[in-house]
């Protein structure tokens, strides 16, 4: 596990180089621009000077290929059932891994027939997190993922971060939580 502290202001010749293989904590206090660098990462945000490549590529449609994103917001409709979001994942990404994704939500306690809109905040996380977790991306990003649950949930879901990662992939988790995370 390696650290990257922000401040305010942080983003001032900065040069970060992330290896496979490893976890990086992008730590700071709310507001330090955490998220905004996973917005820079992600392509969200366009705004801003400097290179950013991931991969050797700038940021865009072959980085997005490459990236699994778990923001900080739930994303779903409300009308949503959690087999509606698998459906879409399986759709939308060639390196989804649906047995994956039902065996770490089956560890979760998540069944497929729920709507997503009736989990609890937690829940909704963890099943986020299954689904991020459940790609075969190179760089996982993961924005606050045991920012909104107790202290017995946040446990269960770093251990499932690090049962679920592989030395080809990078993992970034974001979070103002410094002490949980280290």
């Amino acid at each position: 596990f390696k650290k990257i502290c922000l401040g305010y202001n942080s983003f001032h010749d900065m040069t970060i180089t992330f290896q496979p293989g490893e976890i990086y904590g992008i730590l700071g206090r709310n507001g330090s621009g955490k998220t905004t660098l996973i917005k820079i990462l992600t392509g969200l945000l366009k705004d801003y000077s400097g290179v950013v490549k991931i991969n050797g590529k700038a940021i865009g449609t072959e980085t997005k290929a490459i990236v699994s994103y778990l923001p900080d917001e739930p994303y779903f409709s409300d009308w949503m059932k959690v087999k509606d979001a698998l459906s879409i994942f399986m759709d939308m990404y060639a390196d989804f891994d649906y047995a994956k994704c039902l065996e770490i939500m089956k560890k979760f306690q998540i069944e497929e027939n729920v709507r997503i809109k009736t989990m609890s905040k937690g829940t909704e996380d963890k099943f986020q997190l299954a689904l991020g977790m459940s790609r075969k991306a190179k760089l996982i990003i993961l924005d606050e993922p045991i920012g909104g649950v107790d202290p017995a949930a946040r446990e269960v879901i770093l251990d499932t971060i690090l049962e679920n990662y592989s030395p080809e992939q990078t993992i970034l988790i974001a979070t103002h939580l410094i002490a949980d995370i280290e």
